[in-house]
């Protein structure tokens, strides 16, 4: 049944003494649209929508807006990876808010770029090659598989932020509905327009079919569709909490830091909304935030929550700055880690802008003797993307480059992560910060930390995937 449908139908079922097939009769004969006007968007009964899922895949979208579009909580997708495909071939997605001379300028520093990346995937294979020969029962072609997968790791940290990807979810309505005003929002013109063209989708007929019936000529979420508006709210929250910091934080320059994870363990509930709120728009740690929101009398608290609240309309869902968590791990770390990284949802998760808190170089790197190339390709990125305007830069910067996340979880989040991104068959930049999380536990509750099962990361099997 199409989603709106099939949400009508349970919605129905929960709400009468007929069974699940007298509710899907009903269904067939009576109009959906009329329901979910009235119970879903006007009297807010947001759970019926949690009904009706549908798959959506987005293609010839960049990285970055792929970031964007799977930054829900409530989301179950993948995107292509950049660990088993070759990516030298690929073209870049050009942020459209570029004039024509600077999208000149982005596409010759991404094309610098990606050569680079060609180069040092090559050079990596025939030093994995040389140091690794292949075991006499592993299968030819599963060994250059494998080989060519710690390649593409070592690569892929030259893949611009703008190279293009795909990606597949299944969602509810209701996480839809909240990812197209998201989206529509967003300060990326592309993504906005992913936003549009997602909504629009949503009033059409599914364009893949597995077969020919009459329900699936029927659009999938037309009344979705009609009602998905931008969330100005996120929009307005941003920046007028952004212009409340610039009045009242003392100001200091972007701290240089290398790959790091700082965790700590809040008492004060409201400096930790605070410090939350000021996180994602200044360029401070979250414990500097913290412990300066822990000093503020209450009348500056209140005033931040109020600027914060004040764009919010009656009856609104509460942004997710005001969930709390046990443990909030504050990671400085590559892009390409944070993109794997990214796909756990059990947590809240924030990030400051894009940028270049240093760059990670892999050893291997060296070893294979590409240190020159990659190092002149990051000089390349950099002196191009001085030259570009914000925020469309950042399309330039590749899964190198570090910048500052924060995530909010429990233990048993924390547990999963780390044990789980520590495996060795992982790639090395998240397997290094999961390995970080065990030990940053272990010094703040050493009990709960010796319980996480975590592998080191100088544990290897670099044949083994």
């Amino acid at each position: 049944m199409p989603p709106e449908k099939l949400a009508y139908a349970l919605a129905r079922y929960s709400r009468s003494p007929d069974s699940i097939t007298q509710s899907i009769e009903w269904v067939r004969t009576h109009d959906s649209a009329k329901f979910l006007e009235s119970f879903y968007f006007q009297y807010g009964h947001a759970s019926i929508a949690d009904l009706g899922h549908l798959a959506i895949c987005f293609e010839g979208v960049s990285e970055l807006a792929a970031t964007e579009i799977e930054d829900e909580q409530l989301w179950d997708g993948q995107a292509r990876s950049s660990r088993y495909q070759d990516f030298s071939h690929s073209d870049v997605i050009v942020p459209p808010e570029l004039a024509a001379g600077e999208a000149e300028i982005y596409r010759s520093a991404a094309s610098k770029m990606l050569a680079a990346y060609k180069e040092i995937q090559q050079r990596a294979f025939a030093f994995l090659e040389q140091e690794l020969p292949r075991p006499e029962e592993m299968k030819p072609e599963a060994y250059r598989r494998n080989l060519n997968a710690r390649a593409f790791d070592v690569a892929r940290y030259l893949l611009p932020f703008g190279i293009p990807t795909g990606v597949g979810q299944v969602t509810s309505i209701r996480t839809l509905e909240k990812q197209i005003r998201r989206l529509k929002a967003s300060e990326f013109q592309e993504v906005r327009e992913i936003g549009d063209e997602l909504a629009q989708a949503c009033g059409l007929p599914p364009d893949c079919l597995l077969s020919e019936c009459n329900s699936a000529r029927d659009p999938v979420a037309p009344t979705l569709a009609r009602h998905a508006q931008p969330d100005e709210y996120s929009v307005r929250l941003r920046a007028d909490v952004a212009e409340w910091a610039r009045h009242r934080l003392p100001h200091r320059p972007r701290p240089s830091a290398k790959c790091a994870v700082d965790l700590i363990q809040p008492s004060d509930h409201l400096a930790d909304i605070c410090a939350t709120l000021l996180f994602p728009v200044t360029n401070w740690p979250y414990r500097d935030l913290y412990h300066l929101a822990s000093e503020w009398t209450a009348s500056t608290r209140k005033e931040l929550l109020d600027v914060a609240l004040g764009p919010r309309s009656r009856g609104a869902e509460l942004p997710r700055h005001f969930r709390s968590a046990p443990y909030v791990l504050d990671i400085v770390m590559d892009i390409g880690a944070y993109r794997d990284l990214h796909r756990h949802r059990r947590c809240q998760q924030f990030r400051q802008q894009y940028t270049g808190l240093g760059y990670e170089m892999p050893e291997l790197v060296t070893k294979c003797g590409a240190t020159e190339i990659f190092l002149q390709a990051l000089s390349d990125a950099d002196e191009a993307i001085a030259k570009l305007p914000q925020p469309a830069a950042q399309y330039l910067l590749p899964l190198a480059a570090n910048s500052r996340f924060l995530f909010k979880m429990d233990f048993a989040e924390l547990e999963y992560i780390a044990r789980l991104r520590s495996g060795v068959k992982g790639h090395f930049s998240y397997r290094k910060i999961a390995w970080k999380m065990k030990q940053a536990l272990e010094q703040a509750d050493p009990i709960l930390g010796a319980l996480i099962d975590a592998t080191p990361p100088w544990v290897e099997d670099p044949l083994k995937r």
